[in-house]
């Protein structure tokens, strides 16, 4: 039997819901989407998404991936 603790260990880091709604486009100061299967958080404003690394939102334009059009 698995309890509920191991099976968030296998997930990674968990990111707080709090702070991404927090957090706004360095670029244009509008919100941000989080995207968990990725890792990232976008703004389709810029059309970027700055990576989630350890749980930490990297809020770089430098570290940020362009999206595709």
């Amino acid at each position: 039997m698995t309890d509920a603790k191991e099976s968030r260990k296998d997930e990674g880091p968990q990111v707080d819901r709090h702070m991404i709604e927090a957090l706004v486009c360095p670029v244009t100061q509008t919100t941000l989407s989080y995207d968990a299967e990725k890792q990232e958080l976008v703004s389709k404003a810029a059309k970027i998404a700055f990576p989630v690394r350890g749980g930490i939102p990297i809020m770089l334009v430098d570290e940020a991936r362009k999206l595709e059009e």
